[in-house]
């Protein structure tokens, strides 16, 4: 038996999960640094427009951290796995500009952490056999579960933003339809194939 080494496995969900880790003790440590985590609902200075993006990194306490990279170390490296770590990294960055924008139009409140990101691959991975006109019904089971579960809390006062797990929901779906492998036509076998006298 070979020697067991411990490798990087999945650079962009490793690499995301270090960032954020590193960005909540920095905030502890320098208080000040915590607007440039934020997604804020009015674009007033640099720190908001850089937020649109780096709110993803930001998180109101380790618990909340945790729970957001439970789901996301458990997914991540089988979403990077199947469609790549550049375009994956691209559904995330996209995924966390589209939540701060949306923050932007529709909330009056400051969003930080990566329950988007979450709900992207959560979905996305619920779509992971889906072929051309088929919809598996993981998927609906899932979006039901989730999407009308977060429908149904953002009537509460409940200090979680449920728009960016709705957002990041709808960005996991768009994204699960867009990477559908075509579906396969079974060719006929040409030994059976009669072909006509002529």
């Amino acid at each position: 038996m070979g020697k067991l080494r411990i490798t990087y496995n999945a650079p962009v969900i490793l690499t995301f999960t270090i960032a954020a880790v590193a960005a909540f003790l920095l905030c502890q440590l320098a208080p000040s640094l915590q607007p440039w985590f934020a997604a804020w609902p009015k674009l007033i200075d640099a720190r908001s427009y850089v937020g649109l993006a780096t709110h993803i990194l930001g998180h109101a306490s380790w618990e909340h951290l945790i729970s957001n990279f439970m789901l996301i170390l458990l997914i991540g490296p089988i979403l990077e796995e199947r469609h790549g770590s550049v375009p994956l990294l691209g559904m995330i960055v996209l995924t966390a500009l589209v939540t701060g924008l949306a923050n932007l139009a529709l909330s009056q409140h400051a969003l930080v952490g990566a329950s988007g990101v979450a709900f992207m691959m959560i979905l996305l991975a619920s779509m992971a056999n889906m072929r051309g006109g088929e919809i598996p019904l993981t998927f609906v089971a899932i979006a039901l579960i989730y999407l009308g579960g977060e429908v149904v809390h953002s009537f509460r006062a409940d200090g979680i933003s449920h728009l960016a797990h709705l957002v990041g929901g709808v960005a996991g779906a768009a994204f699960g339809f867009l990477a559908a492998k075509p579906r396969r036509t079974q060719l006929a076998n040409p030994a059976k194939l009669k072909l006509p006298a002529v």
